[in-house]
C-alpha cells in the first residue's frame, strides 16, 4: 500500500497512479435549459391570453378588426363591384315638350312650310320661337328630311325629344349658349311624323308627350 493511501482506503480503493481524484461541482446545464423553456412557455401563454382579451373586448378577431377598419368583409358594407354599381349615374329625365323652344327654318324652295310646321309643333306641346326661311349657311343645303341643331348639352335632351317628331333627321351642334333648338326643314320633307307615332316614340324614350285633346261634340 502506498504511503499516500489514507487509512481504510486499501483494497479496491487503493491509489496506485500519479493522478489524484478531485471533487467537482455537479453541472447545472439541465436546470438552465429547463428554466429557459419554462420562461418561453410562460411568455407564449401570456401573449395568447392577451390576444384573447383583445378579441373579447373588441367584439371580433384581429383579422375582423382589420377588415372593419378598411371597410372590407363586414356584413352590410358594400364594396368592390357592388359599390361601383351603386355609384352609377342615374339617367337624366328628358325635358317635356312644353319645356323646349323650337325655331323652325325652311331650307327648301317651297313656301309656307316653316309656319305650318311651327303650328303643328305648337299643337303637340312645344314652344315655338321663330319660323322663317333658313339662313344662307343652310338654305337649300339640307338634303334629308331635316336638320336638328342645338348646343352639345341638348343632344341627349331637347334634340332627342324633338327627333321623335320627324324621322330621318340629322343632328348637329353649334356654340350657342341658350337652350333653344332649331328644326331646319330639308329637301325630302313632306310632313311631321304622325302624332300618335311620335307620341309612342317619345314614350318609349321615357318622355311625356302632351295629352291629345279631343274636340267636344255639340
Amino acid at each position: 500500500m502506498s504511503m499516500l493511501t489514507p487509512p481504510g482506503m486499501g483494497g479496491k480503493y487503493r491509489i496506485t497512479g500519479r493522478r489524484f481524484p478531485h471533487m467537482r461541482r455537479p453541472r447545472n446545464r439541465r436546470r438552465i435549459v429547463l428554466a429557459v423553456a419554462s420562461a418561453a412557455t410562460a411568455l407564449a401563454l401570456a401573449g395568447w391570453g392577451t390576444l384573447q382579451l383583445v378579441d373579447v373586448f373588441s367584439g371580433g378577431s384581429a383579422e375582423g378588426t382589420a377588415r372593419a377598419a378598411h371597410g372590407k368583409g363586414t356584413q352590410g358594407t358594400k364594396s368592390g363591384k357592388e359599390g361601383r354599381e351603386d355609384c352609377k349615374a342615374v339617367p337624366r329625365a328628358l325635358p317635356k315638350p312644353d319645356e323646349i323652344t323650337v325655331n323652325v327654318y325652311n331650307a327648301t324652295p317651297r313656301g309656307g312650310l316653316a309656319k305650318a310646321t311651327a303650328d303643328e309643333l305648337r299643337q303637340r306641346g312645344f314652344k315655338v320661337g321663330k319660323w322663317e326661311n333658313a339662313p344662307a349657311l343652310y338654305d337649300r343645303k339640307v338634303e334629308g328630311t331635316g336638320l336638328l341643331l342645338g348646343a352639345p348639352e341638348a343632344v341627349d335632351g331637347a334634340l332627342k325629344v324633338l327627333g321623335t317628331q320627324l324621322a330621318g333627321t340629322q343632328v348637329k351642334n353649334d356654340q350657342r349658349t341658350n337652350g333653344e333648338v332649331d328644326l331646319i326643314i330639308g329637301a325630302q320633307f313632306k310632313e311631321l311624323t304622325p302624332r300618335q307615332d311620335a307620341d309612342r316614340a317619345l314614350t318609349a324614350l321615357g318622355g311625356q308627350p302632351k295629352p291629345m285633346v279631343t274636340p267636344a261634340k255639340c
